[in-house]
């Protein structure tokens, strides 16, 4: 039985995954953009982009089934720091480098938002939303590991390309 004191924190939770999911797209999408000498991360990225589409997509389902609608200001203001946070890497000379750390880092706190709305879900009785939140943390686990597999040959590759006398920043 779902537990009305709970709910109020899960739709919280929820909106803030919303916006988490938005700021996403504003990191990714700019960096997808640029990429040139790496496509197997840009591949993977434009992948993930489907895949964030797809998870807002399920927020969106879940926040209808409480009634709610995802915070504006949240999105906003969550993807206008993403924008700025991806233009910042842009001037740097590793600029591949800083997007890889930074995505792996920002996977990571996907995954913990995940699992903390998974932890609401059951305290407060919402069985109903477990596959969605379960569906998203999966995909993100997906991006993460492969992130992590895939440093050591990004770092390759920008060392090759550095020490060949190409641009290696994207």
């Amino acid at each position: 039985m779902p537990d009305a004191r709970h709910e109020t924190l899960i739709v919280t939770g929820l909106k803030n995954a919303h916006a988490m999911e938005n700021q996403a797209l504003s990191i990714m999408r700019p960096q997808v953009a640029r990429i040139e000498s790496y496509p197997e991360v840009a591949r993977r990225l434009e992948q993930h982009i489907t895949e964030t589409e797809g998870q807002i997509g399920r927020i969106d389902e879940l926040l209808d089934q409480f009634g709610a609608d995802s915070s504006t200001l949240k999105d906003f203001a969550l993807s206008f720091s993403g924008s700025m946070a991806a233009m910042g890497h842009t001037i740097a000379g590793d600029e591949i480098l800083k997007n890889s750390f930074a995505n792996f880092a920002f996977e990571n706190f996907e995954i913990a938002a995940y699992k903390s709305l998974l932890i609401l879900a059951e305290l407060g009785g919402h069985g109903n939303v477990t596959s969605a939140l379960l569906a998203n943390l999966k995909e993100e686990q997906a991006m993460a590991q492969w992130l992590d597999e895939n440093v050591a040959a990004v770092t390759t590759r920008f060392a090759s390309l550095k020490e060949d006398g190409r641009t290696a920043k994207v």
